[in-house]
């Protein structure tokens, strides 16, 4: 098979070994170091990339994207049924719901705990995270029965209650007068449904139907505060925004990114970190090939010059040399590659293997969430074969300034 003469010596030279084994040492330990850098970065992003959706999941699937409310602090939405038309049109709008939202203590036969208490309503919220995530009971439920309230289950364990049982809602801020004097308002709900998302909100929010909150509250049947749009991709909420029509710009709209944009710009800060971290050990490798290559350009001087003698010119000598290193690179890129990917899918049931728990004992489950993601692999290998390229350019242009007079004189 025809190989350019240059890549031949080249690949030649990278098979050979060197009679000390020192060079071949070093060229060993290069091609590893590029194999494990290039695994750990694969397996270390994916799962990053797995947490980062689980929190998209967790907390953007409950979080609304964008807020609207009146500029008026404390008073409801006019024609809300109107405005929520309007905002439905909106491009990247998948749904909008009206809710009403308080402060308020809940109350059973052993402990109290504070939440926020939220009027919603069931028919237009079966598509949400929360309802979706029921393991007891049924979002619907709070259409069916009066005064019932869905709760997470980490709130049903602190409260002592299963399903079926009655609690207390209380809203410390609202208040009415009795022959006893002013008391907080209150009233017992059933329990009629238990939901486990997996975040905050499972232990302090408490969701009721908006008729029943507005009676408690003792506000008129269409009275909503809020408005909530999600969207198509929460990342575009800004944007959403900016291009609210004027008559719609006489409300107030609050995105996610002011309640939860410092959590999400943290998580970005640490995934682009570990990049950094983990691409310096690709780096150091790459050192490795400079030094074994700088060893290999000192052995072989002698056969250089003969090279040079033959007729070969600069460039000729300096693409030998290149070809050396980038082979190394590729047989380290190649195989980590393969073992990164082949960890990542993997590394759950290698986890489990090895008895190791790596979420803690607070975790009901032990699996790490992952997402290998394609072009982040075609990324970490080529910038790998970037940087193993880069490493050949000192010695290959060093094997290229040998004066052949001056090393054969001593031969």
């Amino acid at each position: 098979m025809f190989h350019p003469v240059s890549f031949f010596i080249g690949l030649r030279y990278s098979r050979s070994r060197n009679p000390s084994g020192f060079v071949s040492f070093i060229t060993f330990f290069s091609i590893i170091g590029i194999l494990l850098g290039v695994a750990a970065l694969i397996t270390v992003v994916s799962v990053m990339n797995g947490f980062e959706g689980e929190l998209k999941k967790r907390i953007l699937g409950i979080v609304p994207h964008v807020i609207v409310s009146n500029k008026e602090a404390h008073k409801p939405i006019e024609q809300w049924q109107t405005v929520k038309q309007q905002l439905s049109t909106l491009s990247h709008v998948e749904r909008v719901t009206p809710i009403i939202e308080n402060e308020a203590l809940v109350l059973s036969n052993n402990t109290l705990q504070g939440v926020i208490v939220q009027g919603v309503f069931p028919e237009q919220e079966i598509h949400s995270l929360v309802s979706q995530s029921m393991i007891a009971g049924t979002f619907l439920s709070l259409e069916k029965s009066p005064y019932s309230v869905v709760i997470g289950q980490a709130l049903a364990r602190k409260l002592g209650v299963v399903y079926g049982d009655k609690i207390r809602v209380v809203l410390p801020n609202k208040t009415t007068f009795t022959p006893m004097g002013r008391i907080p308002m209150q009233r017992t709900f059933t329990v009629t449904g238990l939901f486990n998302v997996g975040s905050q909100v499972d232990d302090s929010v408490v969701y009721v139907h908006g008729r029943d909150l507005t009676k408690l509250l003792r506000k008129q049947p269409d009275e909503i505060s809020q408005l909530r749009l999600y969207l198509d991709d929460a990342f575009q909420a800004k944007q959403v925004v900016d291009n609210i029509l004027p008559p719609l710009s006489q409300f107030n709209f609050t995105t996610w990114n002011e309640s939860q944009g410092v959590l999400f710009s943290a998580v970005k800060m640490e995934k682009n970190m570990m990049w950094l971290m983990l691409s310096l050990i690709i780096a150091v490798a790459a050192f490795n090939i400079v030094s074994a290559l700088v060893m290999v350009v000192i052995d072989k001087q002698g056969e250089i010059a003969i090279l040079q003698t033959f007729g070969m010119n600069r460039a000729g000598i300096v693409k030998i040399f290149i070809s050396q290193g980038v082979i190394n690179g590729v047989w380290g890129v190649l195989l980590g590659t393969v073992a990164g990917i082949l960890i990542t899918l993997n590394l759950n049931s290698l986890l489990s293997f090895l008895g190791m728990n790596v979420l803690g004992a607070g975790y009901t489950t032990q699996a790490l969430p992952i997402d290998l993601q394609v072009n982040h692999v075609i990324i970490i290998a080529s910038s790998a074969l970037l940087m193993s390229f880069l490493a050949t350019l000192y010695p290959a242009f060093r094997a290229s300034n040998t004066q052949p007079a001056e090393v054969l004189r001593n031969e």
